[in-house]
C-alpha cells in the first residue's frame, strides 16, 4: 500500500508491506480460512499432549522396571515440566522477534527427538535427561500455538476455537493413557515414546503448506542471563521440595541454604529483567491488572491440571489395583469434563462476548472438584470418584484456555507472544512446583502410613524393602494383608495431596472475580499491528502537509518503520 502526499517541500511517499496492507484491508476471514491453518496448529498441540500423556498410565511400570523410587517417579514428570516452564517464555520472546512458523516447526522437531531418545533410556537418570529435551520442545508448542491463533483469529471469535483446542487436548489426554496402556501391556512401554513421531511429521508438513502469517522481524537480543537465573532459581527450589523430608529435614541447614539460594537467584532474575533491553518476562507487564491477576489464577490451574494427571495414575494402579490400560480408561470422566466445558463455554463466549461469569463459575467448580477429590480412599465408590473427576475437569476446561484469551485481549498486540508465554510459564511453574510438593508429601505420607501399618501387622518395616514407601511396589507379588495395606496407604495419601490444591483454587476464585471485565476485540493481532503502522504513516504525511513542528520526529518514525524496527517504533509512539 502506498500513500502519496504533495507538500510545499516534497512529495511524501509512504509504503507498508503487502502483508500489512492486506491485513488492514481484509474485511475478515472465512471459517475455512481459519480452520485450514488451525488444523496444523491443533495437530502440533495434539503431538505434544499425546507424547506426554501416553506414558502417564505406564509410569509406575516404567519406574519399577528401571529400578526407580518415588522421588524418581516425581522427577520424571517434574523434569519435563521444569524444561517446559523455563523454555516457554524464551519461545514467547522469540515469537515477538522472528518467524513464528519456523519456531513452531523447530519445537516439534526438538520434541520428537527427545521422545525417541527417551525410549532408549536404560535407567531413571537417562529417562529424566531425555524428558528434559521433550520439555524444551513442549515449551515451544505451549507458547506458540496460542500466539499464532491470535495472529489469525480475533479475540471475540477466539473463544470457539479455544474450545477446539481444549477438545484436542481432551482427546489426546484420553487417548494417550489408553493407547499407552495397550502398548505397555502388549509391545512394551518403550514404544510409548515413538508413537508421536508420525503425527509430528504430518504436523510439520501441514504447517508448512497451510500456515501463512507475516513475520515482524527485529534484531534478536535474548536475555540469556535472565533465562539462566530463572532456570537455576526454579530448579534449586524444586530440588529442595523434592528432597526435603526424605534426604534431609525441612528445617535443616541444607534446607535453609537451598531456599535462600533459590530466593537470591530469582531475585537477581527480577533485577536482570528490569534492566535488560529484551527481558524474557518484561516486568512492565505486571502493571497490567488483567495480566497479573491471570497469572495468579493460572498457578492454581497448573497445580490441578498437572498434579491430577500424575497422581491419578498412581491412585488407579496402586490403590485400586488397575492395569495401565484400565487406569487410562478410568480417567475419561475428568477429560469429559474438560472437553464438554471448553467447547460449550467457548461457543457461548464467542456468541455473547461475555466471559467473566463463566470463568468465575469454572474456578468455583475447580475448587469444589479438588475438595471432593481429597475425600477419595482406596475403597471409595468409582461412581463418586468419576463424579468428582468430572466436576474438577469442567472447572479446568472453563478457566485454563480462557485465561490466555483475556490476557491476549488486554495487552499490546506487539507483546502477545511474550504475554501469552508468560501466562503459560506461570501455569507450568505452578504445575511443576505443585507436582514436586505433592510428590514429596505423597512419598512422606505413604512411608508413614505403610510403616505404621506394618507395625500393626507385627512386621518389622526395615525387613520389607520397597514397602517402606521409597520404591514403587508390585501389588501382584504381595500377600493379601500387605496388598491391602499398600492400597489403603496410596488411596489415603493421594486423597490428601489433592487437599493441598484447595487453598490455591480459592485464591484463583478471588483473582478471576477481580479481573477487569474488558470487552473482547474484533480484530486479530496482525490487523491491530497493521492498523497501528498505517496510522503512523498517515500521521507522518499529515504532519508534513500541515507543516507541523513535530514532523521531524514523525519522519524519524517513518524511517524506523521503513527499516522494520518495530520495537523502537512502538517505544517512540508510547
Amino acid at each position: 500500500m502506498q500513500i502519496n502526499f504533495l507538500t510545499p517541500r516534497r512529495t511524501v511517499s509512504l509504503t507498508t508491506s503487502d502483508a500489512t496492507a492486506a491485513a488492514v484491508a481484509a474485511p475478515g476471514k472465512s471459517r475455512r480460512d481459519v480452520l485450514v491453518p488451525l488444523s496444523g496448529l491443533l495437530l502440533g498441540m495434539f503431538v505434544a499432549m499425546l507424547a506426554s500423556t501416553v506414558v502417564s498410565s505406564s509410569l509406575p511400570k516404567i519406574i519399577g522396571d528401571l529400578g526407580g523410587t518415588q522421588a524418581g517417579y516425581t522427577w520424571v514428570v517434574t523434569a519435563t515440566l521444569l524444561a517446559t516452564t523455563v523454555s516457554t517464555p524464551i519461545w514467547g520472546k522469540l515469537a515477538d522477534l522472528t518467524n513464528r512458523k519456523l519456531l513452531i516447526q523447530l519445537s516439534l522437531v526438538i520434541f520428537v527427538v527427545g521422545s525417541a531418545l527417551a525410549g532408549l533410556a536404560a535407567n531413571t537418570e537417562m529417562l529424566i535427561f531425555f524428558r528434559v529435551l521433550q520439555g524444551l520442545g513442549a515449551g515451544g508448542l505451549t507458547a506458540l500455538v496460542q500466539v499464532v491463533m491470535a495472529d489469525i483469529i480475533p479475540p471475540r471469535e477466539r473463544g470457539r476455537y479455544m474450545g477446539l483446542l481444549g477438545a484436542v487436548m481432551a482427546v489426546a489426554t484420553v487417548g494417550g493413557p489408553l493407547l499407552g496402556g495397550v502398548i505397555t501391556d502388549s509391545a512394551g512401554w518403550r514404544w510409548n515414546f515413538y508413537i508421536a513421531v508420525p503425527f509430528a511429521v504430518i504436523a510439520i508438513i501441514v504447517l508448512q503448506r497451510t500456515l501463512h502469517i507475516p513475520t515482524h522481524k527485529r534484531k534478536v537480543q535474548i536475555d540469556y542471563l535472565g533465562a539462566a537465573l530463572i532456570a537455576a532459581g526454579v530448579s534449586l527450589l524444586l530440588i529442595w521440595v523434592t528432597l526435603a523430608g526424605n534426604q534431609f529435614e525441612w528445617g535443616s541447614a541444607i534446607s535453609i541454604v537451598m531456599v535462600v539460594g533459590a530466593v537470591v537467584l530469582l531475585g537477581l532474575a527480577v533485577l536482570t529483567e528490569l534492566k535488560v533491553k529484551e527481558p524474557i518476562i518484561p516486568m512492565t507487564l505486571f502493571k497490567n491488572r488483567t495480566f497479573w491477576l491471570a497469572v495468579i489464577a493460572s498457578i492454581s490451574v497448573g497445580v490441578a491440571m498437572f498434579g491430577t494427571s500424575v497422581f491419578l495414575s498412581q491412585y488407579m494402579q496402586l490403590a485400586r489395583g488397575k492395569t495401565p490400560t484400565e487406569s487410562g480408561l478410568y480417567t475419561i470422566p475428568m477429560i469429559a469434563g474438560v472437553l464438554v466445558s471448553s467447547i460449550v463455554i467457548g461457543q457461548v463466549i464467542s456468541r455473547t462476548g461475555k466471559w467473566k461469569r463463566y470463568m468465575v463459575i469454572g474456578s468455583v467448580l475447580l475448587t469444589i472438584g479438588l475438595a471432593l477429590m481429597s475425600t477419595i480412599r482406596y475403597d471409595t465408590s468409582f461412581g463418586l470418584v468419576f463424579l468428582f473427576m468430572f466436576v474438577m475437569g469442567a472447572g479446568v476446561g472453563m478457566v485454563m484456555q480462557n485465561l490466555v484469551l483475556i490476557v491476549q485481549n488486554a495487552v499490546d498486540p506487539r507483546q502477545i507472544g511474550t504475554a501469552s508465554a508468560s501466562v503459560a510459564f506461570f501455569r507450568s511453574l505452578g504445575g511443576t512446583i505443585g507436582v514436586s510438593v505433592m510428590g514429596a508429601v505423597l512419598g512422606s505420607r505413604i512411608t508413614t502410613l505403610i510403616t505404621d501399618g506394618l507395625v500393626k501387622l507385627g512386621v518389622d518395616p526395615s525387613s520389607v524393602g520397597s514397602l517402606d514407601g521409597g520404591g514403587i511396589p508390585n501389588l501382584s507379588t504381595l500377600p493379601d494383608p500387605m496388598r491391602i495395606l499398600v492400597e489403603s496407604a496410596y488411596g489415603e495419601a493421594v486423597g490428601d495431596v489433592f487437599l493441598l490444591g484447595v487453598p490455591l483454587a480459592v485464591i484463583s476464585i478471588i483473582a478471576i472475580a477481580l479481573l477487569p471485565n474488558r470487552t473482547l476485540g474484533t480484530k486479530t493481532s496482525v490487523e491491530q499491528i497493521a492498523e497501528s503502522e498505517a496510522a503512523t504513516l498517515v500521521a507522518v504525511a499529515g504532519a508534513e502537509v500541515a507543516g507541523d513542528t513535530v514532523s521531524e520526529e514523525l519522519e524519524d518514525q517513518e524511517a524506523l518503520l521503513a527499516r522494520g524496527d518495530r520495537q523502537t517504533q512502538a517505544e517512540k509512539l508510547r
